[in-house]
């Protein structure tokens, strides 16, 4: 069994017994990979710091990968991309907890997926380098979709409907998931831009917290098992 080198994203960690943790990451080169950190949680002497694996931190690893199914180990870990805003803001703090939740959700496969890696690791880096970031999970959501398959078909823009299930526009207006009129104008907005655009983005508490609803429930159609996260009514107060 070979040491491997990896970048990895930190996106669950639970506590395991008194002293260890139970660490899942999102690997650059083998995907989802699950780590038994023994000891870490009393010992102040080892290469492992506890700080390295809070919720999507970027790490450079050197782990043992074991075959599928099992627990692998760290042998070890340095902080790539030290963030300086996001531990002191509570906003994006907020976000960061919802993301988490959300890609341990959605990202299950134990193979290499490098451009949803590169997609995750630079929208990171952007949320910790910018200020305007209150609808940074909205689009992040929204363009993660591109990498899982199914973002909206943007052809008939112009129609006036969305229809959440087939994910185009439409001209049919009465099925209960169809997004029309004003949310349909927000949800508009988001399609089509990156993060540098999404200043130029204004929405109230209510239009905000209404289009990640739509989302939500956009993925809840095109993802079996997703699930709407518990971090939500957290995030909603923070935008409060």
């Amino acid at each position: 069994m070979a040491a491997i080198t990896t970048k990895a994203i930190v996106v669950r960690t639970i506590k395991f017994g008194d002293t260890s943790l139970i660490v899942k990451c999102f690997t650059k080169d083998d995907g989802v990979k699950s780590y038994l950190l023994r000891g870490i949680l009393k010992s102040r002497k080892g290469k492992l710091k506890v700080a390295y694996f809070q919720p999507l931190t970027q790490l450079l690893i050197t782990a043992n990968h074991n075959s599928k199914g099992t627990l692998n180990t760290i042998k070890e870990a340095h902080v790539i991309h030290p963030y300086e805003s996001i531990p002191f803001s509570v906003v994006k703090q907020a976000i960061i907890m919802f993301l988490s939740e959300v890609l341990s959700n959605i990202i299950q496969e134990e193979e290499e997926n490098t451009p949803l890696y590169d997609y995750v690791e630079a929208s990171l880096i952007w949320l910790d380098t910018h200020n305007s970031v209150a609808n940074f999970h909205l689009l992040f959501l929204l363009n993660l979709s591109r990498f899982l398959g199914f973002y909206p078909d943007i052809s008939n823009k112009e129609l006036n409907g969305f229809n959440l299930l087939e994910g185009n526009f439409t001209t049919s207006i009465h099925d209960k998931l169809i997004v029309v009129e004003s949310q349909l104008a927000s949800f508009k907005k988001l399609l089509g831009i990156n993060f540098d655009a999404i200043h130029t983005i204004s929405f109230s508490k209510q239009e905000r917290q209404t289009i990640l609803k739509i989302i939500i429930r956009y993925f809840e159609l095109h993802l079996e098992g997703f699930k709407k996260p518990r971090s939500l009514d957290v995030l909603e107060t923070v935008f409060d």
